[in-house]
């Protein structure tokens, strides 16, 4: 506050002295005769001091002089006006460097998207590992655990003080989560109430877990008033930073919450931003700290805010030959994705529990579902990968997955959220959670981005997933295997055989005396149909860790 205070009067004094005559000419001015110079410096500064202090107050904005942009045209307009003959000189060539500057600020998105682009260049490969088959994905919806915290809102004392704030998925300890603040539902509930709570968790990978209320009493929150708004409190702490997104809640391993903002820098003027840390604040007291993004504390999952990530994908995909390009001719121009689940990015982890953002980019023209590539960003580092997909194959983006399960569920009025795109089995494939029209879960859907007439739902990932690996080797698609998976070989004895048509194919499944369960297509192995209980086989298998073990190749020894 005293920061903010001393700005609004050293600022007040400044437009002070550039408003009020220098020397007053009575001839050439219709200022009275009866003229106090320092009292009209004073009640100027005065109000001028009020009007920034409450401007900057009110907006949260950052300190920093070229913020002052647009109050100083109008500053150096009035006091033009208002400029006796000894002092109208001055007062113009300050209205003309006024006008200058502004149009510096207002001009900066046009010349900088080169530098924007070369902040953000992502490097390129052609695909993301294989997904380990043996894991769970994080693909609980964020509607869905949103609906059900929404019903478990009884936990919460004095509940009608309070609502449920902004969700967000991280990693705590080994659990992937969901997390939602319990904030205020207005002023009158903060002026009695004072502090929040706690704050609600779910799991991320099992839809049929139940939301917990963890008790952490919170007092700097998004929804407090006056200066204990969480994000006016870290603006007060840290006036010159310059911040981009929403402050996001975060959880460290022992349950205590956080409230977290990342800061940057503009890439020129003030335009562009380019992350360069976050601060950590405790809502219970106010404590506060700035981080390097080299330096993040390791329970921050996200120390890059989804915006500034979106922003990063937006310049990567539209800045590729500059502004104009990206208005009229739009070569090689790609734009992200809005099915994202906050600021049109989809937080994901991998194996090892690394959270990443993941986008998809599709063509400018319109009625074109085909996707151009997709990003993952490092929610810690802010550090991108751009994937261009095989290219001798064409993908659907994920708006195009969503159309397929509407139309696959039209009646029940079913639809998809969330689509993340995997690597299943060597495929590229879209992962989507399905919800009736209240926003409950019914089922994941899983459709190959390549080929989307190979598609399954099933109840939870695991099991689409085991229908999915049928289905690639139904359809003729050869199943690689995980990120684990190795190939092996082995000689075994076939004791019981299942033989199942699948289209133009047979899939043939056995279990062997050693108590394991093995699967091929006649596709990739023809002889496969010959299969006899009793048969010896020497086979070439992938451990994914199955229940069926996929069948590269086949000997079968007892067929002479």
């Amino acid at each position: 506050m005293i920061n903010l205070l001393i700005f609004s009067i050293i600022t007040g004094i400044v437009f002070s002295l550039i408003i009020v005559p220098f020397v007053l000419n009575n001839k050439e001015t219709k200022v009275p005769v009866q003229f106090n110079r320092v009292a009209a410096l004073a009640s100027t500064a005065v109000l001028s001091t009020v009007i920034v202090f409450i401007l900057y107050y009110v907006t949260n904005m950052d300190r920093n002089w070229t913020s002052l942009w647009g109050l100083l045209f109008v500053v150096t307009l009035l006091g033009t006006v208002m400029a006796g003959s000894k002092d109208r000189k001055l007062k113009i060539v300050l209205l003309l460097g006024a006008i200058a500057f502004g149009a510096y600020i207002l001009s900066a998105p046009l010349f900088n998207a080169d530098r924007k682009y070369k902040a953000v260049e992502m490097e390129q490969q052609v695909e993301i590992k294989a997904f380990d088959e043996t894991k769970t994905p994080a693909s609980v919806p964020p509607k869905f655990a949103r609906n059900k915290m929404k019903k478990s809102f009884n936990q919460v004392p004095n509940t009608s003080y309070y609502e449920l704030g902004h969700l967000q998925i991280q990693k705590v300890g080994d659990e992937f989560v969901y997390i939602a603040p319990v904030e205020f539902s207005g002023l009158f509930k903060w002026w009695t109430g004072k502090t929040t709570p706690g704050y609600f968790t779910m799991s991320a990978t099992d839809s049929a877990d139940n939301p917990k209320f963890v008790q952490a009493e919170m007092t700097y929150t998004p929804s407090s008033y006056f200066h204990k708004q969480i994000e006016r409190h870290i603006r007060m702490k840290m006036p010159n930073l310059i911040f981009y997104g929403d402050v996001q809640l975060e959880i460290d391993d022992e349950g205590k919450p956080h409230y977290i903002r990342s800061y940057g820098n503009f890439i020129s003027a003030r335009d562009g931003f380019d992350v360069q840390g976050v601060v950590v604040a405790d809502p219970a007291t106010g404590a506060m700290k700035q981080y390097a993004l080299a330096d993040v504390p390791a329970f921050i999952d996200g120390a890059v805010s989804p915006e500034a990530v979106s922003l990063q994908n937006s310049y990567f995909g539209n800045y590729v030959h500059g502004f104009w390009n990206s208005v009229f001719g739009k070569k090689d121009v790609k734009l992200p994705s809005d099915e994202g689940t906050e600021a049109n990015v989809s937080p994901i982890f991998d194996e090892n529990g690394h959270m990443y953002y993941f986008t998809d980019f599709t063509s400018p023209k319109e009625g074109v579902d085909s996707m151009l590539g997709y990003a993952l960003t490092d929610g810690r580092t802010g550090e991108a990968m751009y994937y261009t997909g095989n290219l001798e194959e064409s993908y659907m983006d994920s708006q195009g997955a969503l159309q397929i399960i509407e139309k696959k569920f039209i009646e029940k009025k079913w639809s998809g959220e969330m689509p993340v795109l995997y690597n299943f089995y060597g495929e590229a494939s879209w992962l989507t959670p399905v919800l009736d029209s209240n926003g409950f879960l019914q089922n994941y859907f899983i459709i190959s981005a390549a080929n989307p007439e190979i598609s399954v739902y099933g109840n939870s990932p695991n099991e689409a997933l085991k229908l999915y690996k049928t289905a690639l080797q139904r359809g003729g698609s050869t199943v690689d295997g995980s990120s684990s998976a190795e190939e092996a070989q082995a000689k075994v004895t076939v004791i019981r055989v299942f033989k199942e048509p699948a289209g133009d194919f047979t899939l043939v499944s056995f279990l062997t005396t050693d108590g394991r369960n093995f699967i091929v297509s006649s596709e990739a192995v023809p002889l496969a149909i010959y299969i006899q209980e009793g048969d010896q086989l020497m086979i070439t298998y992938l451990e994914t860790g199955e229940l069926f073990l996929p069948v590269k190749d086949l000997t079968n020894s007892t067929v002479k």
